[in-house]
């Protein structure tokens, strides 16, 4: 039988059904709308957040100590456990090609009060006044603070949190949580956090408000350095930004070859944890892979729809079998081969498929750009899957028609002429 002829008598069939052929693509149609929809949706995040991390700060690398889990499942290094003494920082900020390093800690506090306003638990930042610049922070109202003074900055979000909002001069009262101990601070600077989308900044905790004290007088975790004997405060992680950023990764090797070697870090850390030096772009790798990750997990989930889908079209052509036994009988009776029923009803299949994907790709595509647009997200549209698509449902006519072709192929045609 001719290709074309085959084609024409599939689409008959299709066409002739209308109700039945919608209903046996809607399960195609749902599945392929759906892989294309979570991929464009996860390629726009993905795509969203690096583009936004790749103006931030490049020299900037982060240190500190992460037991495996941490280090596995964090989009950026988190605040590990708390082993780098004073000196450590001191020795890193004078590593060749290292422009300035700042250590990071801090404490939580049961409460923050201005005026007659309460906020609940909050987290305070200790540092040192060179952590705006490496971190990028800009200072908008004020100045930084002091060391040895009783003084804090707030980001923009903290200054908003009471009814009233903070400004430089106000005073603030926080309760350290666990003692209970009430310490005052004058607020001398309001600090704009990094240049980042509002989805990176919720990623990170940047959209938070956030307190930034000095270390001196309010940081009190100290341990006996092993290098001097003497008390130190020790802190959980260290921002170094580097004077070249060509030179990252040499800069990288000395810090690590440091703490690995020389650093009161190494005797502190627990048995478990490991030192964790990770630079910007290894940080846009991790989310990379952890987008993609997400993204392939949910994509998993929607190819059940197809698996339905399948089902559906070998039932519905396993019906055209039986509904047109006669007409098969009539086809062999005139010299039809075994080979052209299977392309007869193959092909019915393969439309199916085809058609459902077609579809499914339009409503996945409307889908993702509608979500992406809710959330704000830029479109990213990933040409491969409207191929990977068109294949699939080319797979899905042929795995779904294989059985119901083969079986009117093996019908016998007296039986079939009988048939009513």
């Amino acid at each position: 039988m001719d290709v074309i002829e085959a084609l024409r008598m599939s689409w008959r069939s299709i066409t002739d059904h209308k109700l039945r052929s919608a209903l046996t693509t809607l399960g195609v149609i749902i599945g392929v709308a759906a892989v294309i929809a979570f991929v464009t949706l996860g390629a726009s995040l993905q795509a969203d957040i690096v583009q936004t991390l790749a103006g931030d700060t490049t020299d900037v690398m982060y240190v500190s100590a992460e037991s495996q889990t941490e280090g596995e499942i964090g989009v950026l290094p988190s605040r590990g456990q708390a082993v780098f003494t004073d000196r450590d920082v001191d020795r890193i900020r004078r590593i060749d090609g290292v422009e300035n390093a700042v250590p990071v800690g801090g404490f939580a506090t049961a409460g923050v009060a201005h005026g007659d306003d309460t906020v609940g638990r909050q987290f305070v930042t200790v540092t040192t006044p060179g952590y705006f610049g490496v971190n990028d922070q800009t200072i908008v109202a004020g100045r930084t603070f002091r060391s040895g003074q009783r003084e804090v900055v707030v980001n923009q979000q903290a200054a908003r949190m009471f009814r009233g909002n903070v400004s430089v001069g106000d005073e603030i009262t926080f309760t350290r949580a666990g003692s209970g101990e009430e310490l005052n601070a004058t607020v001398v600077g309001i600090a704009k956090s990094p240049d980042r989308s509002g989805r990176v900044q919720s990623l990170v905790g940047d959209d938070r408000p956030a307190i930034y004290a000095p270390a001196d007088p309010y940081y009190e975790r100290t341990v006996i350095a092993p290098s001097t004997r003497s008390e130190q405060r020790v802190y959980a992680q260290v921002l170094v930004r580097v004077d070249d950023v060509e030179r990252i990764e040499a800069v990288q090797g000395r810090v690590y070859s440091y703490l690995t070697q020389r650093s009161d870090a190494r005797v502190l850390k627990a048995q478990g944890n490991q030192f964790e030096v990770l630079t910007h772009e290894q940080i846009v790798d991790q989310i990379e892979r952890i987008s993609a990750t997400f993204t392939a997990y949910i994509t998993g989930v929607a190819v059940i729809s197809l698996v339905v889908g399948a089902i559906g079209i070998a039932n519905i052509i396993l019906v055209s079998v039986t509904e047109r036994t006669r007409e098969i009988g009539v086809m062999k009776a005139i010299g039809a081969r075994r080979r052209d029923i299977i392309q007869l009803f193959l092909l019915e299949a393969i439309l199916l498929g085809l058609l459902g994907s077609a579809i499914g790709s339009v409503v996945g595509l409307a889908s993702g750009a509608l979500a992406t647009a809710v959330i704000g997200l830029p479109l990213e549209v990933r040409p491969i899957w409207f191929v990977v698509a068109v294949v699939v449902g080319l797979l899905v006519g042929i795995a779904s028609g294989l059985y119901p072709a083969w079986s009117a192929a093996r019908t016998d045609p007296i039986e079939a002429l009988r048939h009513e």
